[in-house]
């Protein structure tokens, strides 16, 4: 199972990147997506989820109204709009897949994706 992100980079406070993960080797539409993110000294962090079918997303509070989520199953792909961003948006940012079949966890992270937020 392989999961690549991409559409990290540079941008200025107040500005807008586009995230998205591509999965492959695994059945993509039976996993929850999610995003992550680690800031140099601290933990990762969820920043936002999808469920399986689902049609709407789960915010950490602090990307809330900024940030969006979506999937699309037939492509295998779950992309993070972000919008407004601000300098502690800076972070590798992780994307994220998870199911439970029978009491066995499946989960896949990507390698992650730098964005960097200038003041």
């Amino acid at each position: 199972a392989q999961l690549v992100e991409s559409g990290g980079g540079l941008v200025q406070a107040g500005g807008s990147l586009r995230l998205s993960c591509v999965g492959s080797g695994f059945t993509f539409s039976q996993h929850e997506m999610s995003w992550h993110r680690q800031a140099p000294g601290k933990d990762r962090e969820l920043v936002a989820k999808i469920a399986a079918a689902g049609d709407s997303g789960n915010y950490a509070d602090s990307v809330k109204g900024r940030f969006t989520i979506s999937r699309d199953n037939a492509k295998n792909t779950v992309t993070l709009q972000m919008n407004s961003l601000k300098p502690e948006d800076t972070a590798v940012y992780f994307c994220h897949a998870f199911s439970r079949w029978y009491g066995a966890d499946y989960t896949y992270w990507g390698q992650g994706t730098q964005v960097t937020v200038s003041s």
